[in-house]
């Protein structure tokens, strides 16, 4: 029994996109499905199942950070049978070839935290993204045109912009990694799929970019991820 979610069994399809925000999941619903119903609306997490181009999509937020995502995830996973999550949030940059707006698909998420060790007993800190669906998107970028990047994030504890001392924290990252942007669920997403044997991926818009000291306004924000969103949703098509 789901604790954080109403929903009832059958009310939330077998793939879902996840973005953090509860608001943006209202948008996605309200702009891209079609006869959408709101499923769940426990603590204002809000839930949504309609349909995209006559297939059965849910959208249902995070919140913020690995506590909260591994939560949410966990109780689609195991309590409502579905197959693939894949989160669609923001992230920053930190090198100087990522600009804003520019989309990042992650192939390995590390992070320096205890989430599959509070989870699992396991002293891990990286875990990949599935290849599958990874694929997929890829795939239908290419159909769709869209650009991307695909590369390796840090999941962090703290919103990078309010680190005290954020170029230490980049310089603590493990050399060789390929780490070039960071955001704050994307580990425990992955851990969690990989545990459940399902399936996660992870899309994300660089909304900030601590190399160039750039960021982008709330409002901002909120009107630049159609890109993202269109091609998670055309991906779903294919999975």
């Amino acid at each position: 029994m789901a604790i954080h979610n109403e929903a009832k069994k059958g009310e939330i399809a077998k793939v879902v996109l996840m973005p953090g925000d509860p608001l943006r999941a209202k948008y996605i619903a309200e702009n891209f499905l079609e006869n959408y119903r709101l499923v769940n609306q426990t603590r204002n997490m809000f839930g949504f199942t309609g349909t995209y181009r006559g297939k059965e999509i849910s959208v249902m937020a995070s919140g913020m950070g690995m506590p909260s995502m591994g939560i949410y995830c966990y109780e689609l996973y195991q309590f409502y049978d579905v197959d693939a999550i894949i989160r669609i949030g923001s992230c920053g940059s930190y090198v100087a070839d990522i600009n804003l707006l520019d989309i990042v698909l992650t192939e390995e998420s590390y992070t320096m935290g205890n989430f599959a060790e509070n989870m699992s007993g396991e002293k891990c800190h990286t875990v990949k993204a599935s290849e599958i669906l990874n694929r997929r998107i890829e795939e239908t970028a290419k159909q769709q045109k869209i650009k991307y990047q695909k590369t390796n994030v840090v999941c962090t504890e703290c919103f990078d912009a309010y680190m005290l001392h954020p170029e230490e924290f980049v310089k603590g990252l493990p050399i060789g990694k390929n780490i070039t942007c960071s955001e704050m669920e994307s580990f425990a997403l992955f851990y969690t799929a990989k545990k459940l044997g399902k399936k996660a991926s992870c899309l994300l818009t660089v909304v900030d970019s601590n190399c160039k000291k750039e960021i982008l306004t709330n409002q901002q924000r909120e009107k630049s991820l159609n890109d993202m969103i269109k091609l998670a949703l055309e991906s779903t098509l294919k999975i």
